[in-house]
């Protein structure tokens, strides 16, 4: 692998004039071609989140770091150790970014870097195991997409249940302006990005493989409607297979990318926990909608609520007053319907409860006796309840109007 300067790709410079055309996804700038050639083949050197290599490129160029990791040459400061930069040199012959990145043109897509315009800065609060670029297809521009953004998020073997709250909560979400971001698999994830879909709305896929590799099969339909209508992302590079620590690595970009992650099913041990729990971590709000008691697949979703790391949400307006502006997206006030008893003052309400509700009713003394107010007051009640059309004289006798 050569990474010489002239072997670059070579781009016309920049219009820095020029305005860029709404849902277009920006020109990466040419002088950001070595590095971003770099970062291109160091997202094949090393897998997602690799920490020690987050530490060497917080302070060396990429593309000096490939040189090293090429002349065997280990950081001064704390980075890979020997065998973790054996582990990148015996990725080397199979690295050619130039083909990369032109796979992934072809397909309509690019790499972006940290610096680019489209870069959401919101992934920077993961540190060292900040992605070191991402792979995007889709005519959006990731970082406005962000902006806006909640993570829908649960278990792959949803119930019916789980499969149409996600997909309500998806739609309502995307009505009201957001955009739902998931991780493309079955179940809650899927549910979540066709609620979103379904009425026009951007959706964000974060994929544990290849923007260009369909996974799973099933979804391949979805997938590429994901990239027609919002975007599909990914750390790993075109070709590129899941695995099950990619799927874990790759929820932490999930949470560090949205405002807000609600998991909607998940069992004890699902990996959506996982996206939660890094949110939370994150200082990102964490969401969980109740299921049933009796449902294994409601159970992690609870503990989690219990345990006081996520707040329970039943649709999108609560989902929104959390993450939306202070004060402006409020969830409406929820309760029951008011009855006219309930507008009664409480002496009224007292002597309404007292009289039954028998055809021949009861004398004034009676209801003094059942209430525990004064038989005058009693009678200026009876009144005032016989004028809003609750009681009834019946001779000297009160009873309840009977109502069809």
């Amino acid at each position: 692998m050569n990474l010489a300067a002239n072997e670059l790709p070579q781009n016309p410079p920049a219009d820095p004039g020029a305005v860029p055309q709404p849902g277009a996804p920006p020109e990466p700038r040419p002088t950001a071609e070595p590095e971003r050639l770099a970062r291109a083949a160091l997202s094949r050197l090393a897998e997602p989140g690799d920490a020690a290599l987050g530490r060497w490129l917080a302070d060396t160029d990429a593309l000096d770091v490939v040189r090293a990791i090429r002349d065997g040459t280990a950081p001064e400061r704390p980075g890979p150790d020997d065998s973790r930069l054996a582990a990148y040199r015996a990725r080397l012959p199979g690295v050619d970014p130039v083909a990369d990145l032109e796979r992934v043109r072809a397909a309509g897509g690019r790499f972006i870097i940290p610096g680019d315009t489209e870069w959401p800065s919101q992934l920077d609060d993961l540190g060292e195991t900040r992605p070191t670029g991402l792979w995007v297809v889709g005519t959006g521009s990731l970082r406005l997409l962000a902006l806006r953004s909640v993570a829908v998020v649960g278990a792959r073997a949803c119930t019916a249940y789980g499969a149409h709250v996600a997909g309500d909560l998806a739609a309502q979400l995307a009505e009201r302006g957001w955009v739902v971001v998931s991780g493309g698999a079955y179940g809650i994830d899927a549910a979540a990005h066709r609620g979103a879909l379904a009425v026009g709305g951007p959706t964000v896929g974060v994929l544990a493989c290849g923007v260009d590799v369909a996974y799973p099969r099933g979804n391949t339909g979805l997938i590429r409607r994901i990239g027609e209508q919002g975007l599909l992302l990914s750390e790993l590079p075109p070709g590129e297979h899941p695995t099950r620590f990619r799927f874990v690595l790759r929820n932490r970009v999930i949470a560090a990318l949205t405002r807000g992650t609600v998991v909607v099913e998940a069992a004890l041990r699902s990996g959506a926990l996982s996206t939660a729990r890094r949110a939370r971590d994150l200082n990102r709000h964490t969401m969980g909608v109740p299921g049933p008691v009796t449902s294994e697949l409601s159970a992690g979703v609870h503990a989690l609520i219990r345990s006081g790391a996520a707040t329970v949400v039943t649709d999108a307006a609560e989902v929104i007053e959390l993450i939306g502006a202070i004060g402006e997206d409020l969830a409406p006030q929820r309760g029951g319907p008011v009855l006219p008893r309930d507008l009664l003052e409480p002496a009224a309400a007292r002597v309404l409860e007292a009289v039954p509700g028998t055809p021949d009713g009861a004398p004034v003394e009676r209801l003094a006796r059942q209430s525990g107010l004064p038989p005058d007051e009693v009678l200026q009640r009876l009144y005032e309840l016989g004028s809003l059309g609750h009681v009834e004289r019946h001779g000297a006798h009160w009873r309840l109007v009977r109502r069809r």
